[in-house]
């Protein structure tokens, strides 16, 4: 049976592992020492709070860096083409198990190795990807937490319209190195025809790239941007939030970060909840469980935050309707 986990669980869940540092330091031989790497297709600026969360979480289960635990980080900036020799670089370094984010690295971390553990810690439906069998018998060597992030356009959308009532012409971001791509813009296209808005594609395969794509958006005299959830708009979402408000274009995105860096909207999952979970997992496969026998948990909470000032920078009016529905207003 698929294990799916949300607020609730999840807060009653890491109640009962703040309470496990004791027995997981007396469960564990005091000469053991692990080495996990983690492989992630973003910056390392980028995640840092989810790493420092990870860690907290790996405290509070026992495990002391340099004590009985060493991380290996291993970061690819965006470049995803670098992958599959980060992945090598990662597996040559012979750890005990392998922390992944999100889909990219997922993918390269599990065609790198078929033995050493891999929990990936975010990322897109593994099953549709080939990663695993099936989210409740994973088979093979990875287990972990996914999102299925890449299905929110059609509520995207409907946001942007409660916002924007006369919106007509839409571009999205296409994050064409991620194989999540294709995938990804087949539900915005379906979305955009059922909404009957014009679409526009902007394709970016590095992050050098976006100056272009925006230049290019300047010219169309779009009336608004949807940015999906991809690695190189996470990493480089100071840099989307400035060209964004360069040429006044309205945006919503997939991740709170964007909006926490100026962009106007978002509406997906929070990840921190994944890599608070993340840490358990770790723990079961380090004191012997097998990858192939621990559920694939997906995170179902989703989020949406809105961003009052640059609203008001783009002389946007919020509708105290929407207001009302979101989780964080940033005033």
């Amino acid at each position: 049976m698929t294990v799916t986990i949300g607020r609730r669980e999840l807060l009653t869940a890491l109640g009962g592992a703040v309470a496990w540092p004791l027995a997981a330091r007396a469960q564990q031989p005091a000469d053991q020492f692990h080495r996990v790497g983690i492989l992630h297709s973003g910056t390392e600026a980028a995640v840092a709070r989810y790493l420092t969360t990870f860690r907290d979480g790996m405290r509070q289960l026992g495990y002391v860096e340099e004590r009985n635990i060493h991380y290996d980080y291993h970061f690819d900036d965006g470049y995803l083409d670098r992958l599959t020799a980060l992945a090598a670089e990662t597996v040559q370094r012979n750890p005990s198990l392998i922390v992944s984010a999100p889909l990219p690295a997922n993918l390269a971390a599990k065609q790198a190795t078929t033995t050493i553990p891999i929990v990936m810690a975010t990322g897109a439906d593994p099953v549709k990807f080939g990663l695993v069998t099936s989210l409740s018998h994973p088979g093979g060597n990875l287990t972990g937490l996914t999102n299925f992030s890449e299905v929110l356009a059609s509520k995207q959308i409907d946001l942007l319209r409660d916002l924007m009532p006369r919106l007509s012409r839409l571009g999205v971001l296409v994050s064409t190195s991620n194989p999540l791509h294709a995938p990804q813009l087949r539900d915005i296209e379906q979305a955009t025809n059922e909404a009957g808005l014009f679409l526009m594609p902007f394709e970016v395969p590095r992050p050098e790239a976006l100056g272009n794509a925006f230049a290019a958006m300047a010219r169309e005299r779009l009336d608004a941007l949807l940015v999906p959830p991809d690695i190189i708009f996470f990493s480089y979402r100071p840099r989307i939030a400035e060209l964004s408000a360069m040429i006044r274009l309205p945006a919503i995105y997939g991740y709170r970060e964007h909006v926490e860096d100026g962009g106007l909207m978002s509406y997906g999952p929070d990840l921190r909840e994944n890599w608070r979970r993340a840490p358990i997992f770790v723990d079961k496969i380090l004191k012997g469980a097998r990858p192939a026998d621990l559920p694939i948990e997906r995170v179902t909470m989703i989020e949406l935050l809105i961003n009052l000032r640059t609203a008001k920078a783009l002389g946007l009016d919020v509708p105290a309707t929407l207001l009302a529905r979101a989780d964080e207003v940033i005033e």
